[in-house]
């Protein structure tokens, strides 16, 4: 299951848990045609003594994921105790994630949030997202503008939910879909046709940037931030 190639760069570590930096197009866990070459598989490579003993009942330690195209910090457990105490974080939304995102033009307003409905369909051999007025899942995706740069608007996203594909749908929605997300454009339906092969896609233009949770002992979250990539860096003048 290792794979030392795909080691990942450690952004913190506790006796408890490990953040990681996992890069854009790299799938974040094992499965259908991906299964030696993930962020787990690099992980485990780190760190393997410890995940192999957490087990399938516990994910290998893996708490949550990201979307195969969007680079960022993924957080794992190291301690079964540990991967139960930050589920439930999880699951009551103390686990504060913020993201950067580079929109062609802008949202309605500079700060915000957007709570359509998400729902999840099967178009060809892809799953997406789709917002809905009504009906569908609950979702909350804040945002707040950080910078102007031509035609295209930077802005710190707070996924309060976590919805599939949350972020991407929900600000193309409000009309200012992330730069190289060639699946959610606004006003269309999602664009599910895949490249041919050997075609390397525009970076998306969505990174993972922090993530706080809360360490054992303390009510203050511990915060992980993960360096923007060249792509993000050349798009986020002085956020690098």
């Amino acid at each position: 299951m290792a794979n030392a190639e795909l080691a990942p760069t450690v952004l913190f570590e506790s006796d408890e848990a490990l953040c990681v930096a996992k890069p854009a197009g790299v799938s974040t866990q094992p499965g259908k045609g991906h299964l030696r070459d993930t962020l787990l598989n690099g992980a485990f490579a780190l760190r393997g003594d410890v995940l192999g003993t957490l087990g399938p009942d516990c994910d290998w330690g893996l708490l949550h994921r990201l979307d195969r195209d969007v680079a960022g910090v993924v957080l794992l457990a190291k301690t079964q105790a540990s991967y139960a105490r930050l589920r439930t974080a999880f699951e009551r939304r103390e686990i504060q994630k913020r993201y950067l995102a580079v929109v062609q033009g802008a949202p309605p307003a500079p700060t915000g949030v957007c709570t359509r409905p998400i729902t999840e369909a099967i178009r060809g051999d892809m799953k997406v997202a789709l917002c809905q007025m009504r009906g569908g899942e609950t979702a909350e995706t804040r945002w707040r503008t950080l910078a102007r740069v031509g035609k295209q608007t930077v802005l710190e996203v707070e996924p309060v939910t976590g919805r599939l594909h949350q972020i991407r749908v929900h600000l193309a929605t409000l009309g200012c879909p992330i730069v190289g997300d060639r699946m959610y454009r606004a006003d269309a339906p999602p664009n599910t046709s895949r490249l041919p092969p050997g075609r390397t896609p525009e970076p998306m233009l969505l990174h993972a940037w922090k993530l706080g949770f809360p360490s054992i002992g303390s009510d203050a979250l511990t915060w992980v931030t993960c360096p923007l990539p060249p792509a993000m860096a050349a798009a986020c003048p002085g956020m690098a």
